[in-house]
């Protein structure tokens, strides 16, 4: 990521672009092109051999397979081993792609995320001209495994942090650990980092034909136990080589590693990557103890659940007192006819053809306090909704052909109050247009925030009419 890449806006890839190679297990030579996609696209994969070329979305809920990587599928199409080319995408901060595969497995490669941070970087990255919503976490989200000794925990941060923590009970690997302070240093300390396994895994997995496109050039391979010369010779040509043997370090000859700890690194790869299946960016230090890929997807299923229950988070404005807003008071008067006491806006901060926030701070002077409640006051729900309208307004007379207008509220429907908004409260008012403006009714969608919280929410039918002089 350049000093100019905005982490607040979505990014897709310039121009598609395709890297060829075998799947790891299947051994199908596969071509994968990643494609620009539009903002909200998200990250989905598509089948091009298949009939009907069938879309699945990256989402932990279509995953069917864990055992040696992560698998989606929807019907009878799968693509397996999808984590190490999120990774990629989410180190970049790519928001939107299209991936398109020829086969049921994206190639292996290296076994890590560099080839692919490689081919993104020569697509060229865009920005698009739309808000990335990050979504917080407020409170500690856990995932255990007793069975496996697994703990995850997602903890409230002002960034995307990742701890991992790997002890395999090997007088090789001992135990490990990795830390990704902050995104920007994934292309250079995690993605290069490739996939391990124990050399007892790999030939059961031989023995049972799931390793097809085995390139012994793209696994660290940990050998801490005794391997006989016949078996090292067995190895040696399976692998295509004259010689295998085992180094000091308790590693096969295959390759050096990058890193001292590159093993738990990829693990912090894997969990990017497989994390990238909640279908939301978020805000979290993540801390993962002794993570796989069946854990991290059981731990994506629980951030989503969380964000999906706390959704008020996502794209809550954020507001700059120091900022210039995008209209002043004065402006606002010139728009709406309210006048004080029944104006209820002091500023507008942003403003789209789209969506607009507005701002409320509310004082103990306001005129209805004395009277709503004495030694309880409490701001009225329904002026919290005139605070709304009056918000909407002017998005829709802004959407209009020049002129004057008033707008009219014809209906209020799914109106809830989920907190007091008191004396000190800066109330955000934001408004989203659910429909284009048709014949002047706007359809609208309100919500009031307070502390980064929603107090009210409703939906709004208003009417545009421009006036006519008398």
């Amino acid at each position: 990521m350049d000093q100019h890449f905005n982490p607040d806006k979505q990014h897709t890839i310039l121009k598609s672009i395709s890297i060829s190679g075998t799947g790891l297990h299947t051994g199908v030579l596969v071509e994968m092109t990643l494609n620009p996609a539009n903002p909200g696209f998200g990250y989905q994969f598509q089948r091009t051999d298949l009939p009907n070329q069938p879309i699945i979305k990256a989402d932990c809920d279509l995953v069917t397979d864990t055992s040696r990587g992560t698998t989606l599928q929807v019907g009878d199409a799968k693509v397996s081993t999808v984590e190490h080319i999120l990774a990629a995408l989410v180190g970049l901060g790519i928001d939107n792609c299209l991936i398109q595969v020829n086969g049921p497995e994206i190639p292996i490669i290296d076994g890590s995320s560099s080839p692919f941070i490689e081919i993104i970087e020569n697509a060229g990255v865009v920005e698009q001209d739309a808000a990335k919503a990050w979504y917080s976490i407020d409170e500690n989200i856990f995932h255990y495994d007793d069975a496996k000794r697994v703990e995850m925990v997602a903890l409230p941060a002002l960034d995307y942090q990742i701890t991992t923590l790997i002890d395999f009970n090997s007088p090789v690997l001992g135990t490990q650990h990795a830390a990704l302070r902050t995104i920007k240093e994934f292309k250079s300390e995690i993605a290069p980092c490739r996939t391990f396994c124990f050399l007892h895994e790999l030939e059961a997995l031989l023995k049972n034909d799931l390793i097809k496109g085995g390139d012994i050039n793209n696994a660290i391979v940990v050998v801490d136990q005794p391997v006989s010369e016949q078996e090292m010779s067995r190895l040696a040509k399976v692998f295509k080589r004259d010689k295998i043997e085992v180094k000091s370090e308790g590693y096969l000859n295959n390759l050096e590693l990058r890193f001292p700890n590159e093993p738990a690194r990829h693990k912090l790869l894997d969990v990017v990557g497989d994390l990238a299946l909640t279908g939301y960016p978020i805000k979290a230090r993540i801390i993962a103890n002794r993570p796989g890929h069946s854990s991290n997807v059981e731990f994506a299923k629980k951030i989503k659940q969380y964000i999906k229950k706390n959704k008020h988070v996502k794209d809550v404005p954020v507001y700059d007192p120091t900022a210039t807003p995008v209209f002043c008071l004065e402006q606002i008067e010139k728009t709406l006819p309210h006048r004080h006491p029944f104006l209820f806006v002091d500023k507008i901060i942003e403003l789209t053809d789209t969506v607009i926030v507005g701002v409320k701070n509310v004082t103990f002077n306001e005129w209805f306090f004395p009277g709503h409640f004495p030694g309880n006051p409490v701001m009225p729900g329904v002026l919290q909704i005139e605070a709304l309208a009056q918000t909407g307004g002017i998005l829709c007379i802004n959407a209009m052909p020049k002129g004057e207008y008033d707008t009219y509220f014809l209906k209020i429907d799914n109106c809830k109050f989920k907190q007091m908004v008191r004396p000190g409260d800066t109330m955000l008012l934001k408004m989203e247009l659910t429909s284009p403006i048709r014949r002047g009714i706007c359809e609208m969608r309100g919500t009031v925030y307070v502390g980064g919280k929603v107090t009210t929410e409703a939906d709004l039918v208003a009417q545009v009419i421009k006036r006519v002089d008398k």
